[in-house]
């Protein structure tokens, strides 16, 4: 893939993207643009999984149109999305606009392996924290994330994260660091008190879990780093490595009484074990609220160090994860000790 990127090959455009570290950019391998240092460089097999890390479309090769030219209805949806990235589009929007918003669902599904609301959602959070999460100026998020004004930068962040862009230091909030992993980057947070957030980036129910984890805690949710951070991304390097069974830092992860049970249950299923919904309810001596364990299983927002992975259906089908069935499936195969499952 360096190879192919760095002589510009397009015979490799679609196969896979290229990401820039230092630009915060992605581009197809046959990209002309000046190249970056090979060690700034990093790979993704979709659009969907670049936009989710929080990198932008190139503007030279627009990693963004499918072979051949878009349909000129979705050229004027992803033209409206770049002009205002923070703005979010729904259905009535789409409506006044002559498009019919199943059709622009489909069509984005099929092309870029997401609905265009989580293409919208994949957009404004890139935009919203690439720049901010490298400690760089307000200015620089603002004029840098397609922004034509400092107020509408500061109304979508704040509507967002519950905090002016400029307050991240001077408030009591809860840190918000990218995590990069084998499954796809993830989006993790902590206070002092523990890691209370680690979800992957392209969950549906992402933004529903920020703002219900700020209302939980009572704090805003800043980009920013943290000690517990660090250790968080350690650990979780050398769980995906195999060479870690266990999570050592600490969590605060408040909920309703019920929910915290739940949890704390899963937090004692041992590593490459499985138990049923119905294993947990009896555990926490509620054995008739097996779909009410399922729902709070559903709401763990600190996916992989509370296992809800390890958690499947009485007939041994892994039913849901919120971070996709494909990741779950992953994540025990790893625990069972198979190799090459995460390449």
């Amino acid at each position: 893939m360096v190879a192919a990127f760095m002589a510009s090959d397009p015979t490799y455009d679609g196969v896979f993207y290229t990401a820039v570290k230092t630009t915060r950019i992605f581009c197809r391998p046959g990209c002309p643009a000046r190249k970056p240092l090979p060690e700034n460089v990093t790979f993704y097999p979709t659009v969907r999984q670049a936009l989710f890390a929080g990198y932008r479309p190139c503007k030279r090769c627009t990693p963004l149109e499918t072979p051949g030219k878009p349909p000129e209805w979705v050229a004027r949806l992803i033209e409206r999305l770049d002009a205002a990235p923070g703005v979010r589009l729904r259905a009535a929007d789409l409506r006044a606009a002559g498009i019919d918003p199943g059709r622009a669902r489909r069509w984005f599904k099929n092309h870029y392996g997401m609905t265009f609301s989580a293409f919208g959602r994949a957009r404004r959070l890139s935009v919203a924290l690439a720049t901010i999460r490298e400690g760089r100026t307000v200015d620089d998020a603002v004029f840098e994330s397609g922004y034509l004004s400092h107020s509408g930068f500061r109304e979508a962040f704040t509507r967002t994260f519950g905090a002016t862009p400029g307050k991240g230091e001077q408030v009591d909030n809860v840190s918000l660091a990218w995590i990069e992993s084998p499954l796809g980057p993830l989006i993790a947070g902590a206070d002092d008190r523990g890691i209370c957030l680690l979800e992957f980036t392209d969950r549906r129910m992402l933004e529903a879990q920020l703002q219900t984890l700020s209302r939980r805690l009572r704090r805003t949710l800043v980009p920013g780093e943290h000690h517990y951070l660090e250790a968080l991304h350690s650990e979780l390097a050398e769980y995906f490595a195999g060479t870690r069974k266990t999570f050592e830092v600490p969590l605060n992860a408040p909920g309703s009484p019920f929910q915290e049970r739940v949890w704390k249950a899963l937090l004692g299923v041992p590593y490459g074990e499985l138990r049923s919904y119905e294993q947990i309810a009896i555990a926490i001596g509620s054995p008739k609220a097996v779909r009410a364990v399922g729902t709070a299983n559903g709401m763990n927002r600190i996916a992989i160090v509370i296992p809800c992975h390890r958690v499947i259906g009485k007939d041994g089908s892994p039913t849901g994860y919120g971070g996709g069935i494909w990741r779950k499936q992953r994540l025990l195969a790893l625990e069972r000790g198979e190799k090459g499952i995460l390449l």
